[in-house]
């Protein structure tokens, strides 16, 4: 496959592989791949990363400060009218 580059997109290109940050331009070609994919693929939400996630939104302003108790809280039985 052959591709044309800018100047300027050859340039950055060539400084990256100078400064070590990638051993050649296949290396940078494959990293940019893989983070354009990562960017527009949703991220897979978990349990836990949501309950960070909130507890994270419920610690800062405007809702830090307000006294909201985020322990969790054991559920006991209810007691049985006899």
């Amino acid at each position: 496959m052959t591709v044309e580059l800018l100047p300027e997109t050859e340039r950055l290109l060539q400084e990256e592989i100078q400064l070590a940050h990638f051993a050649s331009l296949d290396e940078v070609i494959v990293k940019a791949v893989h983070a354009l994919r990562e960017k527009s693929s949703p991220p897979a939400a978990s349990s836990a990363a949501t309950h960070e996630t909130l507890y994270s939104l419920l610690s800062q302003p405007p809702f830090a400060g307000s006294d909201l108790n985020l322990d969790r809280q054991n559920h006991y039985p209810k007691p049985i009218d006899l």
